[in-house]
């Protein structure tokens, strides 16, 4: 006598926390940077990260405007952003698979483009 096992499929709950750990794993950043943010030369030592598997907080110590840009240790890069002197930016942590920042280094930022409003 053959026996058979029947299987039922059974939704899948998202917790509150599942549901951002899967938003924030889909917040990668790009694999190259773009043109308009070629990355130049190691950011000024008075910018400084801390980061975490979720968040790498920048923050600028310079009395200067600077543009940074993160760069972590699969070869992955981070847009490219702009700091006012004391100011603080958040890029992409290393995550589950342990993508670490291995520095910053300064970069031109996208230019900005107008909006025209729909006629």
């Amino acid at each position: 006598m053959a026996h058979h096992t029947t299987r039922t499929a059974r939704p899948i709950a998202l917790t509150a926390m599942t549901a951002l750990t899967a938003a924030g794993l889909l917040l990668t950043p790009a694999t190259t940077p773009p043109a308009a943010a070629a990355t130049g030369s190691p950011a000024p030592a008075c910018v400084e990260y801390a980061q975490s598997w979720r968040y790498t907080d920048v923050h600028n110590g310079c009395g200067d405007t600077v543009s940074v840009t993160v760069e972590y240790t699969n070869g992955q890069w981070a847009p490219c952003r702009v700091i006012e002197p004391g100011g603080r930016a958040t890029f992409s942590g290393y995550g589950t698979n342990g993508n670490y920042v291995t520095g910053l280094r300064t970069c031109d930022p996208a230019p900005a483009t107008a909006e025209r409003p729909a006629s």
